[in-house]
């Protein structure tokens, strides 16, 4: 059996807190006047899809484009390396499919392009999922809330809401900050870290729970300090094999995911850190104790025999 390390942990908890309440400042503050860098997903626009004979460089496309007058224009290859996909905020026209094919094809030298999509994409549409986006992150957060009261205890569930929350704004942060496109993939990546720092903040409240139980020395910092410890190899275990995907879909998965890519590593590296730092914070800001976490002792029936 490997030995279980022991490092103090909570002996950096006021550090952490200081370091969170930046990131979270910074980010709310970054949100606040600059926003988010909404895809065409939410903000309406064109959407073309066009197959090249011979794969074709996506900076040599765009520049085309831009210097032909379109407006935010966006290219990723989709599927294969000759399949082009184009986004931009120009006002849908019936024509404007041609119309681009005509400019393509004018610079292609010789490379036959054909278009096999041309579509418009509303805003009240793209408000409709910004708004339902917005509502299902906080429906997720008020289930979790909800459901970690229930299978444990109310501190543990302010603990891991705030967690959540936490990985939430920071994520949003970063992207307003860099203005990176944030789109539906980048939405889904945000559901998707909600559940992943979901279930590794239940894995270390669940050694909490179980330590408060069974170890009768030291107080609420040294057993916090020993569940985070047991549960440390899987906590790294987990995190690391997630990052190693996560970095390969960034280098090789093409433009069309990249923003997902980059969300979830961003909710790994800080989801990891929040349920070590975060979630076991709030715990001891709440002065969560034994008396707690104690099942409630069962009344003996009295013996009315004679």
């Amino acid at each position: 059996m490997s030995k279980v390390p022991n490092y103090d942990f909570m002996k950096l908890r006021m550090a952490a807190m200081v370091l969170s309440a930046i990131l979270i400042v910074v980010s709310i503050g970054s949100l606040a006047t600059q926003g988010l860098n909404l895809g065409l997903d939410f903000t309406g626009g064109t959407l073309l899809e066009v197959e090249y004979e011979q794969p074709e460089n996506l900076d040599a496309i765009t520049k085309i484009l831009d210097g032909a007058g379109y407006k935010d224009v966006v290219v990723q290859n989709f599927g294969s390396e000759t399949d082009v996909l184009v986004r931009m905020s120009e006002a849908f026209r019936d024509d404007l499919g041609n119309e681009v094919l005509l400019v393509l094809q004018n610079e292609a030298q010789g490379n036959h392009i054909i278009l096999k999509r041309s579509e418009f994409v509303g805003a009240n549409v793209g408000e409709e999922l910004r708004d339902q986006g917005g509502l299902a992150l906080l429906l997720a957060l008020f289930v979790v809330m909800i459901y970690v009261a229930a299978r444990f205890q109310i501190k543990f569930s302010v603990g891991a809401v705030a967690a959540l929350f936490h990985d939430v704004v920071i994520i949003l942060g970063f992207f307003s900050l860099f203005q990176w496109d944030f789109d539906l993939t980048v939405l889904a990546a945000l559901l998707a870290v909600i559940g992943y720092s979901l279930n590794d903040t239940i894995v270390v409240a669940d050694r909490i729970r179980e330590n408060f139980r069974i170890v009768r020395r030291g107080g609420p910092v040294e057993v916090i300090n020993e569940s985070l410890n047991q549960t440390l190899g899987r906590t790294i275990m987990t995190s690391l094999t997630t990052a190693l995907v996560l970095g390969a879909l960034m280098v090789v998965g093409g433009e069309l995911i990249h923003n997902f890519a980059l969300a979830l590593m961003i909710g790994v590296v800080v989801g990891t850190y929040s349920s070590i730092y975060v979630a076991a914070n709030i715990l001891l800001m709440m002065n969560i104790s034994r008396e707690d976490l104690m099942p409630p002792e069962l009344e003996e029936e009295e013996d009315d025999r004679p």
